[in-house]
C-alpha cells in the first residue's frame, strides 16, 4: 500500500508572523477546539468557527483553505504542547520521577479534555498525513527514546525498550480516553504500576 502525500488543502495557507495575525490564528484554532468539543463533527464548520473567534470568515480563509487544515493544526497545537511538557518532565529530579512525571502528564492532558480528544483521534485517522504533524510525531516518540537511551533504569540497553513503555502509556491513555474514564489518579496509578513493572521486568 502507498503512503499517502500530504494534501495542500489540509495544510494552513501561511503561516502568521506579526503579533495579530498569531492572536488570529490561536482563536480561530481554539474555537475550533471548542466547537468540536461542544457539538462534535456535525456542528463543526468554519463559518461557526470563525464567528466564535471573532474574524470574518474571509480573515479564517486567509490561514486555512477549509475545517480540515484547522483540524491539522489543532491536532498539531496539542502534539506540541504535550511534547514541551514531557520534555520539562524527562528532565525533572530522578529518571524514576521524570517518568512518573511523563506518565502523569500524558494521563493529564488526554483526561482534562478527552471528548475532544476522542474526537481528534478519530480526525487524525481520516485526514490525510500532515507533514508537520509527522515530523511532531516523531520528535516525540525520539524524546521518549532519548529519555530511555540516558537513563540508568535498565541494566542492559534494549533498543525497543522506549517503543514498548511509549506503546504501553499510549495504549493505556488513549483506551482510557476513549471509554470515557474521569479519574485522573486511578488512571495514572495503573499507568504507572504497567510502565514500572514492564521495566522490572527488564531488570530481571
Amino acid at each position: 500500500m502507498k503512503n499517502r502525500r500530504p494534501q495542500l488543502a489540509q495544510t494552513a495557507r501561511k503561516r502568521p508572523s506579526q503579533r495579530r495575525s498569531v492572536a488570529t490564528v490561536d482563536a480561530i484554532i481554539e474555537s475550533a477546539a471548542r466547537i468540536l468539543e461542544a457539538r462534535g463533527h456535525a456542528g463543526y464548520n468554519t463559518n461557526d468557527i470563525a464567528q466564535l473567534a471573532g474574524v470574518s470568515i474571509g480573515t479564517l480563509y486567509q490561514y486555512f483553505p477549509n475545517k480540515d487544515a484547522i483540524t491539522n493544526a489543532l491536532l498539531l497545537r496539542e502534539l506540541r504542547a504535550l511534547s514541551d511538557a514531557l520534555l520539562t518532565d524527562a528532565a525533572a529530579g530522578s529518571e524514576e520521577e521524570g517518568l512518573e512525571r511523563m506518565i502523569e502528564t500524558a494521563v493529564r492532558h488526554q483526561l482534562g479534555r478527552s471528548g475532544l480528544n476522542r474526537l481528534l483521534e478519530v480526525e487524525e485517522v481520516r485526514l490525510q498525513p500532515d507533514l508537520a504533524l509527522t515530523e511532531a510525531r516523531a520528535e516525540l516518540e525520539a524524546l521518549v527514546k532519548s529519555f530511555f537511551e540516558r537513563s540508568r533504569m535498565l541494566s542492559d540497553s534494549c533498543d525497543f525498550v522506549a517503543e514498548d513503555v511509549f506503546a504501553i502509556v499510549r495504549g493505556m491513555v488513549d483506551s482510557a480516553g476513549f471509554r470515557g474514564e474521569s479519574d485522573e489518579e486511578a488512571l495514572i496509578l495503573r499507568v504507572k504500576a504497567a510502565a514500572f513493572g514492564y521495566l522490572q521486568f527488564r531488570r530481571s
